[in-house]
């Protein structure tokens, strides 16, 4: 798709990129003058390899008052953004021939991080037709005697669904039994709508010592670029992430620690705004995706993505996907990127453009799809 789409923008083509997970906005001006400052204050030396100690604490305290997790400054490392701190807990974690299940629609990065680790990926497909539910007996149908970890990326990506607590408390409970360990990948866990709450898994209890909860800068505070995120973990697995960290990047930046740690101390209403014009896109994308021929779209619970079923169409999601990009210049993903339990799907980014270009998007969209009902 990456190639196709390049190849139509160097021939001039007016591409509208529904695909990139990133935030459209701008990073908020207070953390930037916070970085800014601390680069003027000469925050320019080596630091802690687990992170400046005073965005440690600001981390210990948001993570009490929003995810109802009591954690301490040393159970705490700063990453370069999500992905090294899942690659961190998959390193750390997995001996070769572990098992990892995923959650089909699964996010696919983790794919080759676990085989990095030398461990073994083990889909268990969520049923669409219950808007992928987490579904215990399914999961457990999955679990052997080398199983080692459950990877959750809870509000998921891509199907938008944010777990309820019944759902996550039946997951915990196999964990429990089965004596398994769970990557919790949160990063869009301020991105929520319609009065949908997010639980972290690892407050539920007998779960904070067995979860490895990840979180990001990047989606709630635009932050995508600055690559800043950070693993909440009981005392017993930090030696283990810190071998990994402080090998491959010793530690992150430390002048961008400071524009994290006023993103969390900082107003919140920059990061409510970005949330409310995100709300305000979805509901666009959701609204006309139903009026189109053969589609039907949930409204997701959080992220910033859709996951319309185009399955009434006949053809497979790719197909789709690549027809929609050669004849309307619009840029979706097929739901199949994510596994085969996402057939008859695309993700549809809406947090990536402004809001009149997602309009001409399903402008667009909509033509394609009255042409192929």
């Amino acid at each position: 798709m990456y190639e196709k789409a390049s190849r139509l923008a160097a021939g001039g083509a007016d591409l509208i990129h529904l695909e990139v997970g990133m935030p459209s906005f701008d990073t908020p001006a207070h953390i930037k003058d916070a970085t800014i400052a601390a680069l003027h204050a000469g925050r320019v030396h080596y630091g802690d390899f687990r992170g400046n100690i005073e965005l440690r604490r600001a981390i210990v305290r948001h993570l009490a008052e929003r995810n109802a997790l009591t954690v301490r400054e040393d159970e705490v490392i700063v990453t370069n953004g999500l992905t090294h701190a899942s690659y961190a807990v998959f390193m750390a974690a997995l001996d070769p021939g572990d098992e990892v299940i995923l959650l089909a629609p699964y996010y696919p990065q983790h794919v080759n991080k676990i085989e990095l680790a030398g461990g073994k990926v083990v889909l268990a497909p969520l049923d669409a037709q219950r808007n992928f539910a987490i579904d215990p007996a399914a999961i457990e149908s999955r679990i052997r005697p080398k199983t080692k970890m459950i990877a959750l990326v809870n509000p998921a990506n891509p199907t938008g669904r944010v777990y309820t607590r019944a759902e996550l408390e039946g997951l915990a409970a196999l964990a429990i039994k089965h004596d398994l360990l769970i990557l919790s990948d949160e990063v869009y866990d301020q991105i929520v709508y319609d009065g949908h709450r997010h639980v972290s898994i690892a407050s539920l209890p007998g779960m904070f010592e067995r979860t490895f909860s990840l979180f990001a800068f990047t989606k709630a505070y635009a932050m995508d670029g600055w690559r800043i995120g950070y693993i909440a973990a009981h005392e017993r697995f930090i030696p283990a992430l810190l071998k990994i960290t402080m090998n491959d990047v010793a530690h992150v930046n430390v002048f961008i620690q400071e524009g994290a740690r006023a993103a969390l101390e900082g107003p919140e209403s920059a990061a409510a705004a970005m949330v409310a014009e995100d709300k305000r896109r979805r509901d666009l994308v959701v609204r006309r995706m139903n009026q189109m021929s053969g589609v039907k779209c949930e409204a997701p619970e959080g992220t910033i993505y859709a996951f319309p079923d185009i399955s009434a169409t006949g053809k497979p999601a790719q197909q789709v996907a690549d027809e929609i990009l050669e004849r309307c210049h619009v840029v979706t993903e097929a739901g199949t990127f994510y596994g085969a339990a996402g057939e008859g799907h695309l993700r549809v980014c809406f947090g990536a453009e402004p809001y009149e270009r997602i309009d001409a998007a399903l402008d667009r969209m909509a033509r394609y799809f009255s042409e192929n009902p």
